[in-house]
């Protein structure tokens, strides 16, 4: 039985979430690993007030993504597929062993200021839930001007898209959601308008910085958020990951990627259970997990059932 390790975005961050990681020696490295890089105490990157800005909400996404990967690797589980929603990819890159930890960190440490330093105010992301791909696009042509930006950023399902722009741009496609029958219109946490363009300029200067860095060929096969398709090439992987902060994120396309390839167990690293919510609808008879709330034991006995499917 084939598994997939889902490495969640910005929106899923929770106070506490270093703090609250299993107290393993290998999970305990990672962190130093990661305030060696930085040349700053990560733990106190988790805290509500820390988690104000942009950075460190995705310096921490990324730091528990590698811990908990690395600790189900010594414990002596190897995921078929990695994916990881926005910020997630790092994780999913570190994982397949193409990006060093202490680069991901840099990079993703600068990705956060540069998006943040773009948008300091005034912009962000809007869930659109009970219409579909179709219906949000519609709006979004009759609300999208100069005055009041407003993109299409993320396919997260049939029916949840989150849109990003202004506050004024979404507030007022929210409103036109809602007369259009949607069952919500919640704005995320996230304080940038990603995956539009109009972080273009920010993900180029970003891709300058990865070109200085080494991205090698994945040594375990890695889904794009953004494409929905296998990365195999070094290069292609660079752009994916330099790029996908102003890139549409199609997880719903990438979530039946893996089906169709065969994957049958979805886990989710943390923090939270955002993204298996998503996969069960897709998933049908497969089994979604999520690393958050289950117990290690658990867990390795479930990967190891999968892993002994496969043999």
């Amino acid at each position: 039985m084939s598994t997939l390790w889902a490495f969640p975005g910005q929106g899923a961050q929770q106070p506490g979430m270093l703090h609250q990681l299993p107290d393993e020696p290998s999970v305990r490295a990672c962190l130093a690993e990661a305030s060696a890089a930085l040349g700053e105490d990560v733990l106190a990157l988790d805290s509500i007030q820390a988690l104000a800005s942009t950075r460190a909400v995705q310096l921490c996404l990324l730091i528990a993504g590698v811990a908990c990967a690395r600790l189900l690797a010594q414990r002596g589980h190897r995921p078929d597929y990695v994916a990881g929603l926005s910020i997630g990819a790092y994780a999913a890159a570190v994982t397949a062993e193409s990006l060093e930890f202490t680069d991901a960190v840099r990079l993703v440490a600068l990705r956060g200021e540069l998006m943040q330093a773009a948008y300091p105010s005034g912009y962000g992301m809007t869930a659109i839930l009970g219409l579909d791909l179709g219906q949000v696009e519609r709006l979004i042509a009759q609300v999208h001007g100069p005055a009041q930006p407003v993109y299409l950023a993320n396919i997260n399902a049939e029916s949840q898209v989150v849109v990003a722009g202004s506050v004024a741009g979404m507030t007022a496609l929210a409103e036109r959601a809602r007369a259009a029958g949607a069952g919500a219109a919640k704005p995320l946490a996230v304080s940038v308008p990603s995956h539009c363009e109009l972080l273009a300029a920010p993900a180029e200067r970003l891709a300058r910085a990865f070109a200085k860095v080494e991205v090698r060929r994945p040594g375990v096969r890695y889904l794009s958020g953004s494409s929905a398709r296998l990365i195999v090439d070094a290069d292609k992987l660079r752009d994916d990951l330099a790029y996908n902060m102003c890139r549409v994120v199609d997880w719903h396309s990438t979530l039946q990627t893996a089906v169709e390839r065969g994957v049958r167990l979805h886990l989710e690293m943390p923090p939270g259970a955002v993204l298996s919510g998503l996969a069960r609808r897709v998933f049908g008879a497969g089994a979604v997990v999520a690393f958050q709330g289950t117990r290690l034991d658990s867990l390795d006995a479930l990967l190891s059932q999968a892993q002994g499917l496969d043999r």
